[in-house]
């Protein structure tokens, strides 16, 4: 009954938090309109230093309605499956996403761009949820992990440089940021009770 009550918790916490992300995001690009689209000058503009202040808020900016509603449905249910194992490891990984993904654009987007939006995140916590039980060496997470690649597989497809218009370098470095996160927050290993080491 205590496992119950603990994972309907997690999952009520899991849900809420991605519903007030998301609601968020598009609260936000409201506002963006309202102002004619003067928050996007919070995206990143490569290799200015003064930009490197916007890695964070141009997580949660978006350039249009289209562009929010692309990334929410992905954002919600992968945000919602990782968040299931603790709110604290979640914002650890997002934050790391974020600040990965961000300089990786900061770096290497052309000049003259500015880039925004949540999919560097949504492509991180693709990452993360794909190797995550690997890495904690969790059979149920390998399942999840390889559902995951089932459904949402074919955005890989957006770490290639194909669309001038998209931002291949924040969903490359989103990608690897989820992937480090995974080794950053991995659970600890349990030891194995009634073993003895020998010498």
């Amino acid at each position: 009954m205590t496992v119950t009550r603990t994972t309907t918790a997690r999952a009520a916490t899991a849900g809420a938090v991605m519903i007030t992300w998301v609601t968020l995001l598009w609260v936000l690009e409201g506002i963006d309109t309202l102002v004619d689209h003067r928050l996007d000058s919070y995206g990143i503009s490569p290799r200015e230093p003064a930009e490197l202040l916007d890695v964070v808020p141009s997580a949660f900016l978006h350039a249009g309605w289209q562009h929010v509603a692309s990334n929410s449905v992905p954002l919600l249910v992968l945000g919602f499956i990782a968040a299931l194992a603790g709110i604290r490891r979640f914002a650890g990984v997002v934050l790391t996403v974020i600040v990965t993904a961000g300089l990786g654009v900061w770096f290497t987007a052309p000049s003259g761009t500015v880039t925004l939006g949540a999919s560097g995140v949504v492509f991180g916590l693709f990452g993360y949820l794909l190797v995550r039980g690997f890495v904690d060496r969790r059979p149920l997470d390998i399942v999840v992990g390889v559902v995951v690649a089932a459904v949402y597989g074919s955005i890989l497809w957006g770490v290639l440089p194909t669309d001038s218009g998209i931002s291949w370098q924040g969903h490359l470095f989103g990608l690897l940021g989820g992937v480090l996160a995974a080794f950053l927050f991995r659970r600890p290993r349990r030891p194995v009770t009634g073993s003895s080491v020998t010498v």
